[in-house]
């Protein structure tokens, strides 16, 4: 009997905060103390099935049974030692809650207490949305019930349960209420589905938050807005709701204003304002504000501005119990890493990003987050990887509508047949993405895939395509929103001089100088790789090999595995071997040209596509090929590529 008791307090302690999975132990304890029960009666109700944790927390698998099995009078009599032990100004909102459900019947004057003590600091965010939850039900008024409700649901939101919010607001739907209620339900359920949800359903929910709710929530509705326009890739829109000049506080107008000039003509004002309103928000203590003013530093291209307010946004979220910004700071932080072209931290910072976005039920957050993974996977991961990783980012973006997901994931895949040679299918997905208009890509990424696609473009003879794209570039560029984007250019513009040597070696040089200046490795390879390939082709072995190196010790280090992979083979067909390796087996008999053919074939590309690698005709492939089938003696493609992976897998030999 006595185990009994205890168990029964522990499942009654759970009600404070029903999705909690453990309760304060020493809560339950005291309260078992106090109805005479000693050690022994706790160890019993271990072997019944109690855990208690390092902590002292406890646990109780199945709570929800012992909790309804018991007679009604023994609950109560659990709430009321409960609330006896919990009594004390720091334990307030569980007493009253306590409290409330010891009572045999509502009582109106306990839910006006216990609502006014869930607005006081000290509880959880989960402890308030069931004290308010709890509050609305004592209430006389359906008002009042309304406004409780409402507010147990952003509780339940700001605590990471939005399926709890939802069934809170679909409570209060009914229920007659002022327009200030209806503005700030229709406030948290913008909010629920900017994060989770069709963000055009998110900001026609928000727009009328705007206009029904006081001033302070009705900047944060107008904020909301235009981050759901945002991930629209609704460009018109976003500045349409950030330049509303009725908008929120001082502060929120003078950030739509500079993120609006930013976007359109006035964009070096509106890149000045955008970095005092970074600078301004240094010392900022809200996640909110934080993530607000690092979204900012992006687009004023202070990328390094951007990852410190993450990381700041993150330690901020989890100090304050803010638990749907922790994704949201992760995402910041991943992207940022991205651009900064420090993958291997994006990555970490991505992977965090995916197991907080599902703990806290954020499909549209994990978007984005398997969107830069996809990034980072077309770096140094198989084909496979960065397929799953961009097929389940544009699930989620189709249904939901987020355009700059599917830009970043369809830019993913891109890079990634480009990474194998796939030139005409890169351009081609690629294609779509950075031509304006209403088929184009999001508006703050397609212009950071235009270096890929020109890479692509020219590759595949699309050199109309690539020349328009390198035009809208080089203005964009020179508005400084990217810190790479000078030397990029440079690199464009020399892939297109194919038939002017001297203008061509003249901008590689001018891009590999300009990476110097501004850092990343990746970049930087790229350049090189490309550089030395053009080199090749003009039969410069010589200089081509001294590039092709050094592009391959910067991709190694910055860990993109399948470029250092490409470049290797470009320097195969140089007639150097990367690292004085010799291929194993029978592949040592193959030529350079003839094993760079080899290695494309079992790949699986075609005799296009090889020869569009390797800028040599389709014939001659047919005639590489041929040759390679005999000194091997394999007689079919699938034989070839069996005998290439066995090759790879086989163990060096010592010597």
């Amino acid at each position: 009997m006595s185990a009994r008791c205890v168990l029964l307090l522990t499942a009654a302690a759970y009600e404070s905060d029903p999705e909690e999975p453990r309760v304060d132990g020493g809560l339950v304890l005291r309260a078992a103390a106090a109805a005479g029960l000693d050690a022994d009666a706790v160890d019993a109700a271990e072997r019944a099935g109690l855990r208690r944790g390092p902590d002292g927390r406890l646990r109780l698998p199945g709570r929800r049974a012992v909790y309804e099995a018991a007679r009604p009078a023994h609950r109560r009599a659990a709430h009321r030692l409960l609330a006896e032990a919990a009594a004390g100004e720091r334990h307030r909102t569980a007493e009253l809650l306590h409290r409330a459900l010891a009572a045999p019947c509502p009582d109106s004057a306990r839910g006006d207490a216990l609502a006014a003590a869930a607005r006081l600091p000290g509880p959880s965010r989960g402890e308030r949305a069931t004290a308010l939850a709890l509050a609305a039900a004592l209430a006389a008024e359906p008002g009042v019930r309304a406004e409780r409700l409402v507010a147990a649901a952003d509780q339940a939101r700001l605590a990471g349960r939005p399926h709890r919010a939802r069934e809170l607001l679909d409570r209060a739907g009914p229920l007659a209420c002022p327009d200030e209620v209806r503005g700030a339900a229709a406030l948290v359920r913008g909010l629920l589905a900017l994060r989770d949800g069709p963000v055009a359903d998110a900001r026609a929910s928000l727009l009328l938050a705007a206009r029904l709710c006081p001033r302070g929530r009705a900047c944060e509705a107008w904020l909301a807005a235009a981050e759901a326009s945002w991930a629209l890739g609704d460009a018109e829109a976003y500045r349409d709701v950030v330049g509303e000049e009725r908008a929120g506080t001082a502060t929120a107008r003078s950030y739509g204003r500079a993120m609006a000039a930013a976007l359109d003509d006035r964009y070096a004002a509106g890149r000045a304002a955008l970095r005092r309103f970074v600078a301004a928000a240094a010392d900022a203590g809200d996640p909110d504000a934080l993530l607000r003013a690092g979204a900012a530093a992006l687009v004023a291209g202070d990328v390094e501005a951007a990852c410190r307010l993450g990381s700041r946004a993150l330690a901020a979220a989890r100090a304050l119990d803010a638990g749907p910004e922790v994704p949201r700071a992760l995402e910041l932080l991943a992207y940022g890493e991205l651009r900064a072209g420090r993958h291997g931290r994006a990555r970490a910072h991505a992977e965090e990003g995916l197991r907080a976005a599902r703990l806290t039920g954020q499909r549209n957050v994990l978007a984005h987050q398997h969107a830069i993974l996809a990034l980072v996977a077309s770096l140094d991961s198989d084909a496979g990887t960065v397929a799953r990783h961009a097929a389940a980012a544009q699930d989620i973006a189709a249904r939901h509508g987020l355009v700059q997901a599917a830009t970043l994931a369809q830019w993913a895949l891109a890079r990634a047949d480009l990474a194998r040679g796939r030139a005409a299918g890169a351009a081609a997905r690629l294609g779509p993405l950075v031509r304006p208009g209403p088929r184009g890509g999001h508006f703050a990424v397609r212009m950071l895939a235009v270096p890929c696609f020109v890479e692509a473009a020219v590759a595949a003879g699309d050199l109309e395509g690539a020349r328009a794209a390198v035009a809208e570039f080089t203005v964009w560029a020179e508005r400084g929103y990217d810190p790479q984007s000078q030397a990029q250019l440079a690199r464009c513009q020399a892939l297109l001089a194919s038939g002017d040597p001297a203008r061509a070696e003249a901008r590689f040089t001018e891009a590999l100088a300009r990476h110097e200046r501004t850092g990343g490795d990746f970049e930087r390879a790229r350049t090189a790789e490309l550089h030395g390939e053009w080199l090749r082709r003009a039969r410069r072995p010589a200089r081509a090999r001294i590039l092709l190196r050094d592009a391959l010790v910067a991709f190694e280090r910055c860990g993109a595995t399948v470029w250092a992979a490409r470049t290797a083979a470009e320097l195969r067909a140089t007639g150097d071997a990367p690292g004085h390796e010799e291929p194993p087996g029978r592949l040592a008999e193959l030529t350079p040209q003839q094993l760079r053919i080899a290695h494309c074939v079992a790949e699986g590309a075609t005799n296009r596509e090889v020869a569009s690698r390797l800028s040599v005709s389709p014939r001659t492939v047919d005639h590489h090929l041929r040759n390679v089938f005999a000194q091997l003696g394999v007689r079919s493609r699938v034989e070839l590529a069996r005998l290439v992976a066995g090759a790879a897998h086989r163990p060096t030999p010592r010597t």
